[in-house]
């Protein structure tokens, strides 16, 4: 014990902090979804099974809210990786002082605030001669409510664009640079050397991003809640977490059900842990995490 107790007293705080703020909310989550819990019955709650995934089962919109949710995660998704990927290329192939400046201002987003970020893009959508959009498209309408998904979507990519920016410029500065003298020696253009010798060294920032981003848009909705409320119209645009947010927390009935809340939210838990295993296939885990083909002495 003597030899493992410094080991263990460095590892116990992170153990604790993991058991508390992640072990511990996704029992609590499991254990809410079987059962009754609501304002009717928070007082004596009834163990009900699975009657609360049941119920999900026999939502006749949830089908709707499936589709949205895939809708908004896989458009987003790609914004996010391809422009976060593109801008990284871009800020790299220029003056070091260039690129901190475009790196700069797609940061802006992030730090912004959400409401006051929602609040510049209800201003952009609006009617002309008021709305930005509206002028340079040389079309009067409010773009929130006729083009809802192409606001959301734009509005959450330029800010889940700067993340993976941020991290694919850093891969990008680690490539020893005799590889890119090799490439242009051999003749290569810039689309081949990207595509030969940047995007395969890129493999695990890529694999890191996407899964991340993906776990990420899957149990975000503030964007959407502050630009349409899952609107305009009846779940146009409500994703799966919304709706969980909504059931558990904001029933306009007064009602909320705690219960069939967290019996999404572990829904939502299982779709994150099945995505996360597809990405690790995909990408090839073990290859990335295995011996090097090449040893140098």
């Amino acid at each position: 014990m003597r030899r493992y107790w410094a080991p263990l007293a460095f590892v116990l705080p992170a153990t604790v902090l993991i058991m508390l703020f992640f072990v511990a909310p996704v029992v609590t989550t499991l254990y809410l979804s079987l059962t009754d819990l609501s304002t009717i019955t928070f007082q004596h709650p009834r163990w009900i099974g699975l009657g609360n995934y049941a119920s999900l089962l026999r939502d006749p919109f949830i089908g709707k809210i499936l589709f949205n949710t895939a809708h908004y995660l896989g458009f987003t998704l790609l914004f996010n990786i391809g422009m976060g990927l593109l801008l990284a290329l871009l800020s790299s192939s220029v003056r070091e002082r260039y690129g901190a400046q475009i790196r700069a201002v797609w940061l802006l987003p992030r730090i912004l605030p959400p409401v006051v970020y929602v609040v510049i893009w209800q201003g952009l959508s609006r009617e002309a001669p008021y709305g930005l959009i509206s002028d340079l498209l040389g079309k009067s309408r409010n773009w929130i409510t006729a083009q809802p998904w192409n606001v959301i979507i734009l509005a959450n990519g330029l800010v889940g664009a700067s993340f993976g920016m941020l991290l694919f410029t850093s891969a990008i500065r680690a490539i020893p640079p005799d590889l890119f003298y090799a490439s242009a020696v051999d003749g290569a253009t810039t689309g081949q050397t990207v595509r030969r010798v940047v995007l395969p060294l890129l493999r695990w920032p890529i694999l890191f991003v996407t899964a991340y981003q993906t776990l990420s848009l899957l149990t975000s909705f503030e964007y959407i809640l502050l630009l349409t409320n899952g609107g305009p119209g009846f779940y146009t645009t409500t994703v799966w977490s919304l709706h969980a947010y909504q059931l558990a927390l904001s029933n306009y009935f007064g009602n909320v059900q705690f219960g069939l809340g967290a019996a999404m939210a572990a829904v939502l838990v299982v779709i994150g842990i099945v995505v996360t295993l597809l990405y690790l296939r995909i990408f090839n885990f073990r290859a990335l995490v295995g011996e090097p083909k090449v040893e140098v002495n």
